[in-house]
């Protein structure tokens, strides 16, 4: 097993890691930003490196300066979290050149998957339907982008072919904001992501959003580990996510299931990713995406089957065969995490600013994921994240229960939060019977 790894990210996804790899016995390093000096996965791990300044590109998008601090510290592996360069195939090759596992995929596995242009065409060669959509739309190539947008229809969404996490997606309705759209959502793709690849995709009006989580070993050994309905968000951004999904039945689950393990064994996929789809009022699924890396929401899928994700992401990086076979995976209960973000609960403006009080809620399996404390300044150069509030019990409605409870001891004080607004939702009638699509939070907003 690796004697020391290194966290390419930040935040509560880098104090995640560093706790799964302490419970292995493995030493940590941090890297961090002149901004994140003070944030607790710094304090948390073995070791930590600065690697520049607050500036994204200039730190953790900096893959000379993250593989130099794994140099330095003799770190045997990198794990990148979620986000910045988790799914950047130059990141996985450079780091398994210079001796450094990286663990995710291989830089041709996130080629084929992480593009996700280059996904959309390979899943639909194995039979799992898509979206119509188009190829790279070109810089500067108006002609090419209006025929393409011509050829799919409106309306329809421009999404960067190397994004995730909701960046990089533009809404358009009319052939009046296409332009706009372009090329607010290359400049998006390329800040968060260093790629401005772009494409197009046809607009599905009002399914669920379901997401499958995977995990796959060079054995050729794969698993899928169910379901989670992310439908609950705002712009492209999950709020709530919850695991099993009310609208997959038991049949459906193993259709999918068996349709993605199909094509992680054909491209020889390694380590975790999450195949995301919509799911239409007709129970037709259409193939969205892969992420190919660990997702913000994997706790529910944890809580819900007992298998810990970041741990068997290790494992198999390490060379271990997947000793979960898919017979053995249950889900039992039901779990909801729910983003606690640095916001404002009313117009969603960002909220930096020094935490004055802090407190976190308890109880049986009442867990928060979060890299905020008492005294800690949050800094404006980074999503607004600051932790995932997840609870598990035997029912939907029992988990809902225990999250209005756990959310009543949630108490943050010296910036805004978007606690209040979550609270709304979960005493929300259409919520609470399960009557969700993606268009849900806009509706709720207009009050509709």
């Amino acid at each position: 097993m690796f004697r020391k790894i290194l966290i390419a990210n930040r935040g509560e996804i880098a104090v995640r890691i560093i706790r799964a790899c302490r419970e292995m016995g493995i030493k940590t390093v941090a890297v961090y930003s002149t901004a994140d000096k003070n944030s607790l996965h710094v304090k948390y791990a073995d070791e930590s490196i600065c690697i520049g300044p607050p500036q994204s590109s200039k730190s953790y998008l900096n893959i000379s300066s993250i593989i130099s601090a794994a140099e330095v510290t003799d770190s045997e592996a990198i794990h990148p979290g979620y986000g910045f360069l988790s799914e950047n195939p130059n990141f996985s090759e450079i780091s398994e050149n210079c001796g450094i596992k990286f663990i995710g995929p291989t830089a041709e596995n996130m080629n084929m998957l992480g593009n996700k242009r280059n996904a959309r065409k390979l899943v639909s060669s194995l039979g799992i339907p898509v979206l119509p959509g188009s190829g790279n739309i070109e810089e500067d190539n108006e002609e090419a982008l209006k025929k393409a947008a011509d050829d799919i229809g409106y309306p329809l969404v421009l999404k960067a072919s190397m994004g995730g996490g909701g960046k990089g997606i533009r809404m358009v309705l009319s052939p009046a904001h296409l332009n706009q759209a372009y090329h607010q959502a290359r400049q998006e793709a390329l800040t968060f992501f260093g790629d401005k690849d772009v494409y197009l995709e046809k607009f599905c009006e009002d399914p669920r959003h379901i997401e499958f989580q995977v995990l796959a070993d060079k054995y050729g050994n794969a698993v899928y580990l169910g379901e989670r309905d992310c439908s609950i968000q705002r712009r492209h951004q999950k709020i709530i996510e919850e695991s099993p999904s009310i609208a997959v039945k038991a049949s459906m689950r193993k259709k999918m299931g068996e349709a993605i393990t199909k094509v992680l064994k054909e491209i020889k996929y390694v380590n975790a990713a999450t195949f995301e789809f919509l799911l239409s009022g007709d129970n037709d699924f259409y193939f969205m995406e892969v992420n190919t890396r660990v997702q913000v929401e994997h706790p529910v899928t944890e809580f819900v089957t007992g298998i810990d994700i970041i741990k068997e992401q290790i494992k198999i990086a390490n060379g271990d065969k997947l000793k979960i076979k898919q017979e053995d995976i249950k889900i039992k209960g039901h779990s909801i995490e729910v983003r606690i973000n640095a916001e404002n609960s009313r117009d969603f403006k960002p909220s930096p600013g020094l935490i004055t009080m802090y407190n976190k809620p308890g109880g049986v399996n009442v867990r928060v994921d979060d890299f905020a404390y008492c005294g800690y300044k949050v800094e404006p150069y980074y999503d607004s994240l600051l932790g995932k509030l997840i609870v598990y019990d035997i029912s939907r409605t029992a988990a809902i229960n225990k999250l209005k409870s756990a959310l009543n001891e949630f108490w943050i004080e010296g910036i805004e939060t978007n606690i209040p607004f979550i609270k709304r939702i979960l005493n929300d009638g259409n919520y609470v019977s399960g009557k969700v699509d993606i268009g849900y939070v806009a509706r709720f907003l207009e009050g509709k």
